[in-house]
């Protein structure tokens, strides 16, 4: 009886020393787009990190947070997502050149911007993530597009719309087909 209940305290231990951490981590030098397999930190506008339970160390990080919402959003997305962090574009010395590398804020909380007038980190149009309602309010006055939170953000925003295809193979028919069916 000793040992089953020794031996049940063991591995209650054990598990209890790898559950996974799902921090927010900083962007460094190394830190490497998921889709676009670039550093982040050479790239501006707000990112956006993922934590996938079964994946430990580091999460995915997207250099656009239209990227984030876009991978959320992929039905070929199979583990559990523990955790999504994007920039604070209201945090203190936030700019869009320099959104800052260790101002995460909780994606599930934050308001976002969608339809304003600046490119993201790969120069396509991206949303802005704020923790505060009244610095979104403020960037959207400026810059244009609506405030709303990450559920409401719509396929449009992070589904970019598919440029027509010359040729008639079947890659260029599965092009438009996904853009249509996307609304792109």
């Amino acid at each position: 009886m000793k040992r089953a209940l020794l031996f049940v305290l063991a591995l209650a231990a054990c598990q209890d020393e790898v559950a996974q951490n799902t921090d927010p981590l900083a962007l460094t030098p190394e830190t490497i787009g998921h889709f676009c397999q670039m550093n982040l930190l050479e790239h501006e506008g707000p990112k956006g990190q993922v934590h996938l339970e079964g994946l430990p160390g580091a999460p995915l990080f997207f250099s656009q947070v239209s990227d984030t919402v876009a991978y959320l959003r992929l039905p070929e997305q199979t583990h559990k997502v523990l955790a999504i962090y994007v920039s604070d574009m209201g945090a203190e010395g936030a700019t869009w050149q320099e959104p800052g590398a260790a101002n995460w804020i909780d994606a599930t909380t934050a308001h976002y911007v969608v339809g304003g007038d600046l490119p993201g980190g790969m120069g396509a149009p991206e949303i802005a993530p704020f923790a505060e309602l009244a610095d979104a309010q403020a960037f959207a006055a400026e810059h244009g597009g609506n405030v709303m939170g990450l559920k409401d953000i719509p396929d449009s925003a992070v589904i970019a719309p598919i440029p027509e295809v010359g040729g008639d193979d079947d890659y260029s028919r599965r092009l438009k087909a996904l853009s249509d069916k996307t609304g792109g």
